[in-house]
């Protein structure tokens, strides 16, 4: 079974990319007593390597990103507002009034201008980024600067609840995958397996290709979140994958085209251990496979993805049957490659 209680203790942790220490932390607090090497790269990623029964026949890299979609601050006006720019792909349509957290501690809100001041015109459209500020209570540029500078990371105010069998909280892309990868690092392993916690998945997929260099696998598998929009008003053959309905297999997305044999042998492995398992139906969307498949001479790669929804806002929902049979299913498939399959 996934742990909840680590994946509540690594969402509430504040991580967007390039700022992922605190995420770092808990995971090498977590994996150091399992694995049998740690490494930090430059760029901040973990890679760890755990010895298995047996040798690996493939060389087998399991990949999941620790940064978060965020903001930086880029400007303060002279009344104390901050302006902005998302780091990430965040849809700017939830940005307005939602609370955050500017650096490790000052709590501010995102604001713009009020309704009743904007123009027909501007009601019906998503307010620009450029449009938007951070309001954290200072009355002058003085006072903002004292607590605030250009550079400082972003990160949304979000709950961590697990009613109703579901998962809600922040940042489930991809401390969801982190969890998975800690859990089994913490299991006694078939064979050799090597494990890469990578940074800067949310813009530009810099970790995972940094750490592919230098781990150098044979194949990989990547586990993320992946939109669901099983939702109302979306047509069936529109809505990607199910929440609830198990973990999703790519077999393409606009970075990669997966290895089509380890596509197969991901159905093959729900189906031996009796886990649901789902295809993406659309070509959207990548991760850290666009880097991870194409690193040196070429890396088989597939992906498992939990399906979620509101991706890259400031509260996604996953499903916990989901999150627990995305760990049964990537532990089997792990054997499979691993021992040559």
């Amino acid at each position: 079974m996934a742990d909840i209680e680590l994946l509540e203790r690594l969402c509430c942790a504040r991580g967007i990319s390039g700022f992922e220490e605190a995420v770092r932390e808990i995971i090498l607090k977590e994996i150091r007593p399992y694995a049998d090497c740690v490494e930090i790269t430059p760029l901040g990623n973990i890679l760890a390597f755990k010895k298995g029964k047996r040798r690996a026949k493939t060389k087998l890299m399991l990949n999941a990103h620790m940064d978060e979609v965020g903001m930086t601050v880029t400007y303060i006006e002279e009344n104390g507002l901050l302006r902005f720019s998302t780091v990430g792909g965040i849809d700017r349509r939830v940005l307005c009034g939602k609370p955050v957290t500017v650096g490790e501690h000052i709590p501010g809100v995102i604001g713009a201008k009020p309704i009743h001041l904007l123009t027909s015109e501007e009601r019906e459209k998503a307010v620009p980024v450029k449009d938007l500020y951070i309001d954290i209570g200072a009355l002058t540029r003085q006072e903002a600067e004292a607590v605030v500078s250009p550079g400082d990371p972003v990160t949304f105010d979000s709950l961590f609840d697990t009613t109703h069998g579901i998962i809600k909280s922040r940042a489930l892309d991809d401390r969801a995958g982190c969890v998975i990868l800690i859990d089994l690092i913490k299991k006694s392993l078939p064979y050799d397996m090597l494990f890469a916690f990578v940074v800067q998945e949310e813009t530009g997929l810099n970790g995972s290709k940094t750490a592919a260099y230098i781990a150098d696998p044979e194949a990989a598998i990547v586990v993320e979140s992946t939109t669901a929009a099983d939702i109302a008003g979306v047509p069936e053959d529109k809505r990607v994958c199910h929440v609830g309905a198990g973990p999703v297999i790519s077999f393409m997305d606009r970075r990669t085209i997966y290895d089509r044999a380890y596509y197969q042998m991901a159905f093959d492995a729900a189906q031996e251990t009796g886990v649901s398992c789902q295809t993406k139906q659309a070509v959207a969307g990548g991760n850290d496979a666009g880097a991870i498949h194409v690193a040196r001479g070429g890396v088989r790669t597939v992906a498992v993805s939990l399906p979620c929804r509101y991706l890259h806002s400031a509260v996604s929902i996953i499903s916990q049957k989901d999150f627990h049979e995305a760990e049964t299913l990537i532990e089997r498939l792990a054997e499979k490659i691993a021992g040559g399959e």
